[in-house]
């Protein structure tokens, strides 16, 4: 299989994710902290090692604000239902993930919240100004998709958080596409809070995520239950991690995020960036120059990240996946992809989205090529 759906989840994952996680979960695979036992510890110290691992990785300053749960749309979740009162004004924008659509739309719907959507251009980019001309005496939150999981833009984090910080409105970054990907630092983007998954681009496994909530931030509490501390209190804790953190933890999960972050780190950042850049160059003229296939957004390596949507004239974008799959032992995404706005604004929801095509750091030129002749070959396919 050549697989082409990072965007989705990396795969594979460097030797060291699975051999850290077999051998942790052979060794200390019990419940972490709760009892005073070696094993127990040390599972523990691997939560709290992370913690600190990806607490300087985004440029935090206390790792205890870096709390761990499903996935970023999980983190979303709470984050979002967290801080928004009634009353409260939400900014987003049309090239968010469901993760964020659809918790806001709930707190819209529910009369709770006033929202408002600001678009993008037709480069696939937000303008910081129309985030600016939105705010309101009583916005809450600004909240921003880091870079679209359909067109790969990497949206100017930083002039947005100068803005929010400039008008006292709460900044939050849903890094799933970014987190690994490339640099972050939330204190000179002006970030409040982040929440990033572990199964993309740290190259850890599914079911783990996390977010970081900068000091001020008066996120509430939406879950409760155990923490293995102070037991006796009738109440959920609420301070960190505690507040955004109940039951056992995924410790193995965990783990495989540490030593997914480490292989990330230790290869680099920018350099896995920028290979990946290559390849997505690559793609991006090799199938602009065939006849019928159209790309959307995708016009030069700056501010992207190595995600591409296209259609080919007179398809079903579903069609040419399973094709590209059952043909050409390709793997890829096709349709909304969680993202309907996106769509609308691309004029692809009629046509029932696009074919997503997405690198990763194992992914090779030959398997670009290989994608590249397979679109051809379906292009010559009368319609």
């Amino acid at each position: 299989m050549i697989y082409l759906d990072n965007s989705a989840t990396s795969f594979p994952k460097p030797e060291a994710v699975y051999t850290y996680m077999d051998q942790f979960y052979r060794e200390n695979g019990v419940s972490p902290g709760r009892s005073g036992f070696d094993a127990a510890l040390e599972a523990e110290e691997i939560i709290q090692n992370t913690r600190k691992l990806l607490t300087k990785f985004f440029n935090g300053d206390d790792s205890e604000r870096l709390t761990f749960s499903y996935n970023a749309s999980d983190s979303l979740n709470m984050l979002i239902q967290g801080i928004v009162e009634k009353g409260d004004h939400i900014i987003t924008t049309k090239v968010e993930h469901n993760s964020v659509l659809r918790p806001v739309y709930h707190l819209e719907m529910d009369g709770i919240a006033e929202v408002d959507r600001v678009g993008f251009d037709s480069h696939g980019y937000v303008d910081p100004e129309d985030i600016k001309k939105a705010i309101k005496k009583n916005t809450k939150v600004v909240i921003v998709n880091h870079c679209s999981n359909v067109i790969g833009t990497i949206q100017p984090i930083s002039e947005i958080g100068k803005i929010c910080k400039e008008a006292g409105v709460l900044f939050f970054v849903d890094a799933s596409q970014s987190a690994g990907a490339i640099p972050i630092d939330m204190k000179a983007m002006n970030i409040d809070a982040l929440a990033f998954t572990g199964h993309k681009c740290l190259m850890g496994p599914t079911g783990i995520g996390g977010s970081y909530v900068m000091e001020g931030v008066p996120i509430k509490g939406t879950r409760f239950g155990g923490t293995g501390v102070r037991s006796a209190v009738k109440t959920h804790l609420y301070e960190f991690p505690y507040i955004l953190e109940c039951g056992t933890m995924n410790t193995v999960g965990v783990a495989g995020l540490y030593a997914g972050t480490k292989w990330v780190l230790e290869q680099g950042v920018m350099k896995l960036h920028d290979q990946e850049m290559a390849l997505w160059d690559k793609l991006r003229i090799g199938l602009q120059n065939i006849d019928k296939v159209t790309t959307y957004c995708a016009e030069n390596v700056e501010n992207q990240n190595p995600l591409l949507s296209f259609n080919l004239e007179g398809w079903e974008s579903g069609d040419v996946g399973t094709m590209l799959d059952v043909d050409y032992d390709i793997a890829c995404r096709t349709g909304l992809q969680c993202a309907p706005l996106v769509h609308e604004v691309l004029g692809t929801t009629e046509i029932h989205g696009t074919v997503r095509l997405s690198a990763g750091p194992f992914t090779t030129e030959d398997h670009i090529d290989k994608a590249i002749e397979a679109v051809a070959d379906i292009a010559t396919i009368p319609r």
